[in-house]
């Protein structure tokens, strides 16, 4: 459900449940966060992507239930995401829910297909959304804006989230890998001490 390809120091991280809109269980969670410590220090571009047509419903709902909605897992990974020392990217094959939002925002760079949606149902569900992501959030996009997504509960358009400011560039899923290989050139011609040096100088 969580398939790994490598080429070279290009790795591709994808969603592969598309049955069940790429909803997200414990053991998918616990298989991204061993992919993610294994690519620190060893991947120079990091690639997150779904199968089918959405990127992810967040968590499965069987699970969510049992209490996964509220797992310190999701924040786990979403901390070591941004915490990777090389160029991340979220390639958002379509619609972006929930607990995966945390994916998304601690990566660098999100492209999103043009009919995406995306939507954080937080306040509808009765959870909080994971410590750190309102703070991504507000960063990329405003407080207001947030606010609009995580307590007014509003579902935006891809457009809409390119004009926010949630995401970078609007690509076609279709046309997403050739997007990546465009962005992630520069950083796979350079050393990995480079591309740390430049990353921590952005975040710091």
């Amino acid at each position: 459900m969580i398939e790994l390809a490598r080429d070279g120091d290009l790795w591709n991280v994808t969603l592969n449940r598309p049955e069940k809109a790429n909803s997200l269980t414990s053991e998918m969670l616990s298989r991204l966060i061993d992919i993610v410590d294994e690519a620190s220090g060893t991947s120079k571009v990091f690639v997150l992507t779904g199968a089918g047509k959405v990127f992810s419903a967040g968590a499965d709902l069987d699970e969510a239930r049992a209490g996964l909605a509220t797992s310190p897992l999701w924040e786990e990974l979403s901390g070591k995401i941004a915490a990777l020392p090389c160029l991340t990217i979220a390639a958002l094959n379509g619609t972006l829910a929930g607990g995966a939002f945390g994916m998304a925002l601690a990566c660098d760079i999100r492209l999103s297909d043009p009919s995406a949606k995306f939507f954080y149902p937080v306040m509808k569900l009765g959870f909080l959304p994971q410590p750190s992501d309102p703070l991504r959030l507000s960063t990329l996009i405003g407080p207001t804006r947030a606010k609009m997504i995580l307590m007014a509960g509003q579902k935006i358009t891809a457009d809409e989230a390119l004009s926010w400011g949630l995401v970078e560039r609007l690509v076609p899923a279709a046309d997403q890998k050739e997007a990546v290989a465009e962005l992630a050139q520069a950083a796979l011609e350079a050393v990995p001490a480079h591309i740390a040096g430049i990353k921590a100088l952005i975040q710091s």
